[in-house]
């Protein structure tokens, strides 16, 4: 197969950049499908240096993440007006569920939901592009190292980046510990923030907890397979793979109100108290929000 060419993208220069299918007659559908394919064997579509595929996102990963997104966790998005229409912004969120699903549910709410359609960066790590086919799919969808650099160059070229700063103790946390956030590390996001100037913007996701609870770990097979963590559900191991399918909790993801950056100056990511400060400000208000969610969340299920 042809090998695609490695063009940066910029925001509003995507190729392929499609909204969420709507009324598409059956004929619609299989001439996009056969346009698809056409593109993909001659080669006649493009990457950024990052190795995001804007063409294969919108055609094959979106449209297999939608049906768990609409029907299956049913996610209702609030404060999408929060989100810039264009530019770079820094969106900072909990993380939970055992497998990052949440990172995967945000991408699609940000792309679906919000009026211009935001492509979101995630900043992933290490291990996840370690992952044989994982890490291959995870460049395509546009992830990146978890890194300042990356983030700073993202950002500076206007594209919309998550982060969630938790990492491996907010995903593999036992479930008595639900939805309470564990530590923010060294505020390397909010370095990344001041640097470039864009806005952080807190995210809270309530719903991620419940799809796989993790009640137990398994940390001998875990170091024999050299992972953070080896979860124990009331489906997995013991009911194979069929305890792989995640349970249908309700979800619901808010964004809050951006913190601006751009008023301290880049030199300002050069103080510690204050990147600590900024840090514990995104942390608590992500907490609140998240409290305030289960609130208006009825049931786990509904």
């Amino acid at each position: 197969m042809p090998e695609a060419r490695v063009i940066r993208l910029r925001p509003d220069d995507e190729q392929s950049h499609v909204p969420p299918p709507s009324d598409a007659t059956w004929d619609e559908q299989v001439t996009g499908g056969l346009e698809f394919l056409r593109r993909r064997a001659t080669g006649e579509y493009r990457t950024d240096e990052f190795g995001f595929d804007p063409d294969l996102t919108d055609h094959v990963l979106l449209p297999l993440l939608r049906p768990l997104f609409r029907r299956w966790f049913r996610v209702e998005t609030h404060g999408v007006e929060n989100i810039p229409a264009d530019g770079g912004a820094l969106v900072v969120a909990n993380h939970s569920g055992t497998i990052p699903v949440d990172a995967l549910m945000t991408t699609v709410a940000l792309h679906d939901d919000h009026p211009a359609q935001r492509r979101f960066r995630l900043l992933g790590a290490d291990l996840v592009f370690d992952l044989p086919v994982v890490g291959e799919f995870a460049r395509k969808f546009g992830a990146t190292l978890a890194c300042t650099e990356d983030a700073e160059r993202l950002l500076t070229g206007g594209e919309l980046v998550g982060v969630f700063p938790e990492g491996f103790k907010g995903i593999g946390k036992p479930f008595r510990d639900r939805y309470t956030l564990q530590r923010f590390g060294r505020g390397g996001f909010v370095t990344a923030a001041l640097r470039t100037g864009k806005p952080i913007v807190p995210c809270a996701i309530v719903g991620a907890e419940e799809i796989y609870p993790m009640v137990g770990n398994a940390r001998t097979v875990a170091r024999l397979f050299g992972l953070p963590y080896f979860p124990i559900t009331p489906t997995f191991p013991a009911l194979g793979p069929l305890g792989l399918v995640p349970l249908p909790s309700k979800w619901l993801i808010a964004f809050g109100t951006p913190i601006e950056t751009a008023s301290y100056g880049p030199a300002a990511a050069e103080d510690p108290m204050l990147v600590f400060n900024l840090t514990d400000q995104v942390r608590e208000t992500i907490q609140q929000s998240i409290y305030q969610l289960l609130l208006q969340r009825t049931s786990v299920f509904s």
